[in-house]
């Protein structure tokens, strides 16, 4: 059938990089790409439907939209809110208004609302005008022609960006050999087009995802006049060697930078993007300080093994790490299927002992990398080896950081802005979002709906300007901006701070108390902003066989209300709030705790209470007792001894209602965080048989048992 779009010729951008047009036709989509070397246009071709996490020629599942064009081609844009046919969401956000084919014009961007991976739309006068994924390191912006001057392509104009002026030559691969002789594959690309013997800067990203990719996602800076250099590290894709996780990418990366620096091709400055295991990968080549190394962008880069992906909080992670680790244990590329848990039991992997046991009970073969965690229960100069707190000293580069509320290495983040504040690094910057992992993906996250703004259209040109002022010069302003910049849900708006905690807030300590019956929901367990006078004690068993259990996405805003009606499960609330309390920083709690073992965990959780009674997840972490002094200082408890714990939750920028209540929990397990403590003090890799912890929790007096909330003061 035909609509008003059938046949329309549409020009698609990556990053505002010209990448050919996409054409509507009756029975299907084409696209006429564009040979990113030469720049020519080729041919048209068919585009079909695809995964929505693939980026190949397109990011826009342009198929996908064909498949209802009539929802699009057949809604009327008279609202501020629209329903599809298909079911699509959009509302009305922002305006453009100018000349498009020589007529004045006003475009109107709609915003798409409750979905995961946002394709904005341009409206015209009632007609569908553009498409637009926001996207994370590349957006795409796709318009009819003519419209580029009232839509969003306008921002590569502005900030005086470098020229995409060059096509991208691709020189093939390199094995590059490391100190110890082994051979790393390294893909180099240069700007095509530059006057003979140029000497350019590089981007380098080092990955155990297949380098092959990467390139997809970052050709438009290639474009801009760098060169784009991407590694597989050692053991993975083409590389050699065997992988161990975090344990080479240090010294990998300073012999990558001298190959590098050493290249006729290089001007000697070297920048690194990563994201994820790639941002560890980015953080470790910071801390290498090599000389070449002038900037980083680091986005929800995980931490240092011990503290967070491997044994967070000293405990043994479970499903979160267990996924990654199997599916890179499959073979030298990585299992998707296991990744997602699609093809094994998320359940059946977490619950399955021995713990030593579960990769040949689930893929049928040895992990190495579990197998060598498993011998270093204990922190020693295995784990200190990939420590970056231990090796930020040698950091002297502006690096930007970024992240979101609902990224699962959101602690990671939290410890390299910490070891970059303590070192003072110059230049050190911090974006934080209400995203997750894939940041810059989404306006909605299950009950919590943010505003349209929470999609940051500023996301990829940021980080031009970034690699423009710190590798080429640009005087951009960039090494001006306010150090921290963050969206506070509830108050939906982004807030700049010179400083990450902000300065504008305050640190305000909300008490435990209870008259001993705290247990579940349904008890006595209140917050004061006082220390109570009386000292008291709250009591629960822990059963290991028998732990709490939340959801498989542990860092989504998810009901907690069933878990809170345990009785092994403590609660502490506020009164009800007379008023909106904003708080935005890192978040932790100090307890004072006793068992009947001599290990144990204590889980602490800050959650929100709405008027209807319903709890949702804002930020938790936990303490395994033997480390309650240090990694680096194990100590078994006394059984029936008072402790101080100490334990430091993700940062959040949030907003307590008016009517709504916080409350903070306090618990010894979640399964879907860690494989729950056996309370026996003996290495859980070894299978020992589990007993339970009779658990008392101390407040009043001289007990200050609290949760710390940076409370927002303007």
């Amino acid at each position: 059938m035909r609509y008003y779009l059938t046949d329309k010729v549409f020009n698609t951008y990556f990053s505002g990089v010209y990448n050919g047009k996409i054409v509507f036709r009756e029975n299907y989509v084409e696209l006429h790409s564009v040979d990113r070397r030469t720049r020519v246009q080729l041919k048209a071709h068919k585009l079909t439907m695809r995964n929505e996490d693939v980026i190949d020629e397109t990011m826009i599942d342009y198929a996908k939209i064909h498949s209802t064009l009539d929802a699009y081609c057949e809604c009327k844009w008279d609202t501020d809110r629209v329903k599809l046919a298909n079911g699509s969401i959009y509302e009305r956000y922002r305006k453009f208004e100018g000349k498009a084919n020589g007529k004045d014009v006003t475009v109107y961007l709609w915003a798409q609302r409750q979905c995961n991976y946002c394709t904005d739309l341009l409206v015209c006068n009632n007609e569908i005008v553009g498409f637009i994924n926001p996207g994370r390191i590349c957006s795409e912006i796709t318009v009819l022609e003519g419209f580029e001057d009232v839509s969003p392509l306008l921002r590569f104009k502005e900030g005086n960006l470098s020229e995409a002026k060059y096509g991208v030559n691709p020189l093939g691969t390199y094995m590059v050999k490391t100190r110890d002789g082994v051979d790393l594959a390294t893909l180099v690309f240069l700007p095509e087009g530059m006057p003979e013997g140029t000497k350019v800067p590089t981007i380098v990203i080092r990955t155990c995802y297949e380098k092959e990719t990467d390139i997809l996602r970052t050709w438009h800076w290639v474009a801009r006049g760098y060169a784009f250099v991407v590694q597989d590290v050692r053991g993975r894709n083409d590389s050699g060697g065997a992988f161990e996780p975090f344990q080479h990418e240090r010294d990998d990366a300073y012999d990558l930078f001298d190959w590098i620096a050493a290249q006729k091709w290089s001007n000697g400055k070297i920048g690194m993007w990563g994201a994820s295991y790639l941002g560890f990968t980015t953080t470790a080549a910071a801390t290498s300080g090599h000389p070449n190394l002038v900037t980083a962008v680091s986005e929800v880069n995980v931490g240092s093994p011990f503290a967070d992906v491997i044994r967070r909080g000293g405990a043994v992670s479970s499903w979160t790490l267990l996924c990654w680790a199997l599916a890179q244990s499959v073979g030298n590329r990585i299992d998707y299927d296991v990744f997602l848990g699609s093809s094994v039991s998320p359940e059946e992997a977490i619950r399955y002992r021995p713990i030593n046991d579960i990769a040949t009970k689930m893929i049928g073969k040895r992990c190495g990398p579990w197998d060598n965690w498993s011998k270093h229960y204990h922190y020693d100069d295995f784990w200190k080896y990939s420590d970056n707190t231990l090796h930020a000293k040698n950091i002297k580069i502006p690096m930007l950081i970024m992240s979101g509320w609902y990224d699962d290495d959101n602690l990671g983040v939290q410890e390299t802005w910490r070891f970059l504040t303590e070192c003072d690094v110059p230049g050190r910057r911090i974006v934080l979002g209400p995203w997750e992992h894939h940041l810059n993906s989404w306006r909605d996250c299950l009950d919590f709906s943010f505003g349209n703004n929470a999609i940051d259209y500023d996301f990829d040109t940021r980080i031009i300007r970034w690699f423009d002022h710190y590798l080429k010069g640009v005087d951009n302003g960039e090494d001006r901006k306010p150090r921290a910049t963050y969206y506070v849900e509830g108050e939906n708006k982004w807030r700049t701070s010179d400083d990450w905690n902000p300065v504008e807030s305050k640190l305000t300590k909300l008490y435990f108390d209870s008259d001993g019956h705290a247990n579940s929901s349904l008890g006595d367990g209140k917050l004061t902003l006082s220390v109570p006078e009386e000292e008291k004690t709250d009591n629960y068993v822990f059963d290991p066989e028998q732990p709490c259990s939340g959801v498989i996405d542990i860092t989504t805003p998810y009901k907690c209300s069933e878990r809170q009606l345990r009785n092994d499960v403590l609660v502490y609330d506020s009164p009800v709030l007379e008023k909106d309390v904003p708080f935005a920083g890192n978040v932790s709690a100090e307890i004072y705790a006793s068992s009947s073992a001599v290990d144990t965990d204590f889980f602490v959780r800050l959650s929100d209470v709405d008027e209807k009674g319903v709890s949702r997840n804002l930020c938790n972490n936990l303490i395994r007792a033997e480390f309650r002094k240090g990694w680096d200082s194990p100590e078994l408890l006394t059984p029936g001894k008072v402790e101080k714990y100490d334990i430091i939750l993700q940062f959040y920028g949030f907003v307590f209602k008016k009517g709504h209540k916080i409350r903070v929990e306090v618990c010894s397990s979640d399964e879907w965080v860690v494989f729950p403590n056996t309370n026996t003090g003996i290495d859980p890799y070894l299978d020992p048989k589990p007993v339970i912890a009779r658990q008392t929790i101390y407040h009043g007096g001289k007990y200050p048992s609290c949760i710390k909330l940076p409370l927002l003061t303007e």
